[in-house]
């Protein structure tokens, strides 16, 4: 549905008196800032103003935010030094419609499916190419390193993809960064496929995995820029329900085409359109507003150019008019808050500024979420689930592969719920009682190999309670807080490092598990992995804070100074 054209009100003025102080905006949720009075409003102290947002019947649309913000100015009376103050309340109504705001979260999040598609399609495609009958190649015989690389070869193009990142990504804008991504995507699709020979399959999985790097780094970044504050929370984990989708889709195609004569090549291959929709569809989609005004405040242009660009990029965003008066204020005060935030500092931050200040605080919760999120381990719980349910009890592989999938279904749905929740509970109280509940999962899981091995109900129980608690708590809410918790200035280096540490632990834990567990056996393992859940939960506890409804420049101002 097309949005249509909205026309707003001129203000309607009412006089409001008897306030003596200049009172700052409280509760405040705007795209971007607290609406602090303009400077251009001085004649407006002193007077109490209401902004209505009034459209088309022709269509619904449906109202997300308000906007509060008091003014209060004192003045010197004439006679007897008299002081009267005099108040003034601005309330903006932010109303969009849902066709503006979902494109540019589909298009980025489409770099999350394609990620969870290569976790799903791999597992399909190294049974395809080993079988001498359906691999359809003459260098099927791989060895245990060789099968190794194909399947981590994705897993070390992301961690390349984290560390190139770093360094560029304020250069290169959220925009490019997924346009990037989804040409690595592609090409790294069409290259696995198409390869005569293993070096060349293991440069196209190298090339995906850069595409996994950029797109984990930027799409989160794009999405939390450009939507609304009140469903940041809810796109964000949306996108973690992509990651699930497409683990699914891989399952689905590998299932479809494990029995055909080189089945693999379609199952990597798939990943080439998905690519191409992704990329094209990026393109349409304007710059993040909040990265043009960062490069404004850089000095790396013009703040006039600037400022209009981000001006129609979020009128564009929001499915108004070019250059509406909405879109031109919130601009200005968001120009207001960077120049005060950053008047004493350098206007580009040095190379290790996300290990200072503010930044260093953000990186230690953002950080510490995703560190969290994989050496409770999430990576080796997962792969090894099949393994798991057959020690259970369920002895036929076919048996396990089957549960595998039906625990895929159940990841779905209680990332759903994640995505329903997340901006009504809030993020703390999904952490701590998901964590809580990883963390009794794998105690669970160390008394059934420990003392409760008669009682393989326990075993797929703990499965399912770790998946659950798993998808509501470190899946979404870790990746969400990464993205709206680095200031403005380190946003981009900050959510490299912190995917940097996310695909790090992970290759650490899943080539770890196996020697850990030959050498302390799976209930100390597992017991192991429920301690470390245990230190989780005191960290969220201790140190996450709740982010629910705050801009992004709030969450700035508030928590992190």
């Amino acid at each position: 549905m097309a949005s249509r054209s909205w026309t707003f009100s001129v203000f309607n003025l009412k006089l409001s008196h008897s306030r003596p102080a200049l009172h700052h905006p409280k509760n405040s949720q705007c795209l971007f800032s607290k609406f602090n009075p303009h400077p251009s409003f001085p004649s407006f102290y002193g007077a109490q103003f209401k902004s209505h947002a009034y459209f088309s019947p022709r269509e619904p649309l449906i109202q997300y935010s308000r906007l509060v913000s008091k003014v209060g100015a004192q003045s010197e009376g004439s006679s007897g030094g008299e002081a009267n103050s005099l108040d003034s309340d601005a309330t903006l109504e932010e109303t969009f419609s849902w066709s503006s705001v979902i494109f540019p979260f589909l298009f980025p999040a489409l770099g999350g499916l394609l990620f969870g598609y290569d976790i799903g399609a791999t597992s399909g495609a190294t049974i395809s190419l080993q079988s001498p009958e359906l691999s359809g190649i003459t260098w099927f015989g791989f060895s245990a390193v060789q099968l190794g690389l194909v399947v981590s070869g994705s897993l070390y193009g992301a961690l390349l993809g984290s560390l190139l990142v770093y360094p560029i990504a304020d250069f290169l804008g959220r925009r490019r960064e997924l346009i990037a991504a989804a040409a690595l995507y592609a090409l790294g699709g069409l290259i696995t496929a198409s390869a005569p020979e293993l070096n060349v399959l293991l440069v196209g999985r190298l090339l995906y995995g850069l595409g996994i790097g950029l797109a984990m780094h930027g799409a989160p970044l794009y999405i939390a820029e450009t939507c609304p504050a009140q469903i940041r929370g809810t796109l964000i984990s949306l996108k973690e329900l992509f990651i699930v989708l497409g683990i699914l889709l891989g399952y689905l195609v590998g299932s479809f085409k494990i029995n055909d004569v080189g089945g693999w090549r379609y199952m990597f291959g798939l990943s080439a359109p998905i690519a191409s929709l992704m990329g094209l569809g990026i393109w349409t989609l304007p710059p993040s507003p909040r990265w043009l005004l960062l490069r404004a405040v850089q000095g790396k242009g013009s703040l006039q150019e600037y400022k209009e660009k981000a001006i129609h990029a979020l009128s564009k965003l929001r499915g108004r008019p070019a250059g509406d008066k909405v879109s031109d204020m919130q601009i200005e005060h968001t120009i207001a808050s960077l120049k005060s935030a950053y008047t004493d500092q350098e206007s580009e931050g040095s190379f290790l500024e996300v290990f200072q200040g503010p930044s260093l605080k953000a990186f230690i919760i953002g950080g510490g979420l995703v560190l969290f999120q994989q050496i409770t381990g999430q990576p080796s719980v997962l792969y090894y689930a099949g393994p798991i349910l057959q020690s259970a009890g369920f002895a036929a592989a076919s048996d396990a592969t089957r549960l595998s999938v039906l625990i895929g279904f159940f990841k779905l749905v209680m990332t759903g719920i994640a995505v329903l929740k997340v901006d009504d509970l809030g993020r703390r109280p999904l952490l701590i009682g998901g964590v809580g509940g990883l963390a009794l999962s794998l105690l669970l899981l160390s008394a059934y190999y420990q003392f409760l091995w008669n009682f393989p109900v326990v075993a797929v129980a703990a499965l399912l309670l770790y998946v659950g608690c798993y998808q509501i708590s470190f899946g979404p809410i870790s990746w969400l807080m990464v993205s709206e918790i680095f200031p403005i200035r380190t946003r981009g280096r900050g959510i490299s490092l912190a995917v940097l540490a996310n695909f790090g632990s992970n290759a650490i834990v899943t080539f770890a598990f196996s020697p850990l567990k030959e050498l302390l056996g799976a209930g100390n393992l597992f017991l192991l992995f429920g301690i470390i859940a245990l230190l989780s939960l005191l960290f969220v506890i201790v140190y996450v804070p709740e982010t629910k409804g705050l801009s992004l420049e709030e969450i700035e101002s508030k928590i992190l100074k």
